[in-house]
């Protein structure tokens, strides 16, 4: 079960979670039309009167681009003040995360997403680990990611996560705990809502963005992190025996954060990750606002405003 905060931004007013409703007719839910973003937020733990949130302005800025794809133009300053009110009003006392969701709000019946109403909002849940901090089972799904000349993966478009429910429903009915996705060349795409990472002879290599991935932003702080602290980084096609012998394998994403895996079909990795465990230390440290070197990712924002 769900805990969810108590107010959501709905038709461009603040209500109770529960007075949040779309029709049965609506647009986004028949099509998938529809695009969201996920942050992650916490109570200061030195403050208890702000509360954290990890690089807002790059979650409000991939949302409003995912927003272009359906012709709607949502500013991101627009989300970025929203989400502000949202979290002031809502006044989380434990880790949270929150879930704007752009859409065709329209009750028309032809797929198209010109000449057709939009609109977001925003609710948002309390939420620990999405996925086991001691490490992950994951299976190689036999379903393949999507290809971007087919739907558009610079995007988080709520109609391509179809096949990431597939996967991560074929892996957890298989006895794994999540799924890795391969892309039609038959290279190391993602996990079924996570970027993948694997650590050979001391060195972090992720697939790149012409892999077919989502520009993930706790990707791109793991990428950054590892690089500020001198770990080799390579961006670059990851074939599935490379997966298999590799000395670590990580997760990241909002939810996720930087979750290890402890196995990979039957290939079975060491439970010592220094790499691994390194990169995790140093993210929860810039979350919680005890690095001062990374001030710029964290937005905090006053109750008492």
């Amino acid at each position: 079960m769900h805990t969810f905060l108590p107010i959501a931004y709905f038709q461009n007013q603040f209500v109770p979670f529960s007075e949040a409703k779309v029709s049965i007719a609506t647009h986004a839910l028949h099509y998938g039309t529809g695009a969201f973003g996920g942050l992650r937020g916490i109570p200061d733990p030195q403050n208890p009167k702000q509360i954290l949130l990890f690089r807002l302005d790059r979650h409000a800025q991939r949302l409003s681009n995912s927003a272009r794809f359906m012709h709607y133009d949502l500013p991101a300053d627009k989300l970025f003040h929203t989400i502000i009110e949202f979290v002031q009003k809502n006044r989380p006392t434990t880790s949270f995360y929150i879930r704007p969701f752009v859409y065709t709000s329209d009750l028309g019946i032809s797929p198209r997403v010109h000449n057709v109403e939009k609109d977001f909002f925003i609710y948002g849940l309390e939420l620990g680990d999405y996925l086991s901090p001691e490490g992950v089972s994951c299976r190689i799904s036999s379903w393949y990611r999507q290809e971007d000349r087919s739907l558009p993966l610079r995007g988080k478009i709520s109609g391509a996560y179809i096949t990431s429910s597939l996967a991560k429903t074929e892996a957890v009915e298989s006895g794994f705990d999540e799924a890795i996705l391969m892309n039609s060349q038959g290279k190391v795409s993602e996990a079924s809502g996570m970027n993948v990472f694997i650590v050979r002879n001391g060195t972090v290599i992720t697939p790149g963005y012409d892999q077919d991935i989502l520009e993930g932003i706790t990707r791109d702080s793991v990428l950054t992190i590892a690089r500020d602290l001198g770990i080799p980084v390579i961006e670059r096609p990851i074939d599935k025996s490379e997966l298999f012998i590799a000395d670590e394998v990580f997760l990241s994403g909002t939810a996720a954060r930087i979750t290890p895996v402890s196995r990979v079909e039957n290939y079975r990795y060491s439970t010592h990750r220094p790499i691994t465990e390194k990169l995790r230390e140093k993210l929860t440290a810039i979350t919680e606002n005890r690095d001062p070197a990374y001030k710029d990712w964290v937005f905090i924002v006053p109750l008492d405003a």
